[in-house]
């Protein structure tokens, strides 16, 4: 399996975890080369290791992350925690030093996301749609820019109406583990969905105080 790495010389721990965890890592030197560069079956995953010049590699993640269907991984050190915890350019990432065992299961469960087949393709609330073969959501006629992680809280929301979900839960039910960051990821993505569903639409997502949110 074929990964698109960045940048050319990634550091020999991240070459070897990746190698370990059974992946081909193919350096490339910008976002064309990964486009130019896809192989046929596609990239199995795309990893921007965050060094020596972090705001460079992150403007890489955000534009392969737009232009690609390819799951994104970003390894950095905590110095740059700061500069991720928004979270727009990334569906997971992996703080270092890197641990080999770590970055194989994240990679493993980013490849599960991807490779789900629902058994009911298309879902709806009211005029929003989700294509979870294609990853496309539209609201009315209109497609909505979703990041892969957005799509998938919306997608569990629509899925799971009504109730109230703690961030807790929806850091385990979505992200499917204790992420780093806590109850802000889960607030940061809920912040940009109902930026992106519009004003007549933001009420959707409800927040229950001192317990979490309610979709519908």
């Amino acid at each position: 399996m074929l990964i698109a790495v960045y940048p050319e010389q990634p550091s020999a721990a991240l070459t070897e975890a990746l190698l370990e965890a059974g992946y081909r890592p193919v350096p490339v030197a910008d976002a064309a080369a990964v486009t130019e560069g896809r192989p046929r079956e596609g990239w199995a995953a795309i990893v921007v290791e965050v060094a020596d010049d972090p705001a460079v590699a992150l403007a890489l993640a955000r534009r392969v992350r737009s232009d690609g269907d390819a799951p994104l991984l970003v390894v950095a050190s905590r110095a740059y925690v700061d500069l991720l915890e928004e979270g727009e350019s990334y569906d997971d990432f992996v703080l270092s030093p890197i641990d080999r065992a770590e970055v194989r299961v994240r990679l493993r469960r980013l490849a599960e996301r991807g490779a789900e087949a629902p058994g009911t393709e298309v879902l709806r609330f009211k005029d929003l749609e989700l294509n979870q073969a294609t990853y496309q959501a539209r609201i009315g006629k209109s497609p909505i820019d979703l990041t892969y992680m957005e799509y998938e809280l919306l997608r569990f929301f629509v899925s799971n109406p009504a109730r109230v979900w703690s961030r807790e839960q929806l850091l385990s039910r979505v992200w499917g583990y204790d992420y780093f960051g806590g109850a802000r990821t889960v607030d940061v993505h809920v912040r940009r969905l109902r930026a992106k569903l519009g004003e007549e639409r933001a009420s959707w997502i409800t927040t229950v105080r001192s317990v979490g949110y309610r979709f519908g």
